[in-house]
């Protein structure tokens, strides 16, 4: 835990590096299943991929990755339906 701030940082570096497009939201530390939460705009399901495996080959467990969208566009698709 002592080297955890080098490790973040290390972490965002390559996520920057290797994916530039990915838009950082929020970063959390959680009590419970999962030890931190990201929220970020990626342009596409193969970005968030890279995300995860950068996690994983930094040491994660496991990494889950949930499409969302914003509210709004769910609420236009509602009416289209």
């Amino acid at each position: 835990m002592k080297e955890r701030t080098k490790l973040g940082l290390s972490w965002l570096d390559q996520v920057r590096e290797k994916c530039p497009e990915v838009k950082f939201v929020a970063h959390y530390a959680l009590l419970g299943q999962y030890d931190f939460l990201d929220i970020y705009e990626a342009p596409d399901e193969e970005t968030a991929m890279k995300v995860s495996i950068i996690s994983q080959a930094n040491g994660a467990f496991q990494a889950q990755s949930l499409p969302a969208i914003p509210y709004k566009r769910f609420l236009d698709l509602t009416r289209e339906i």
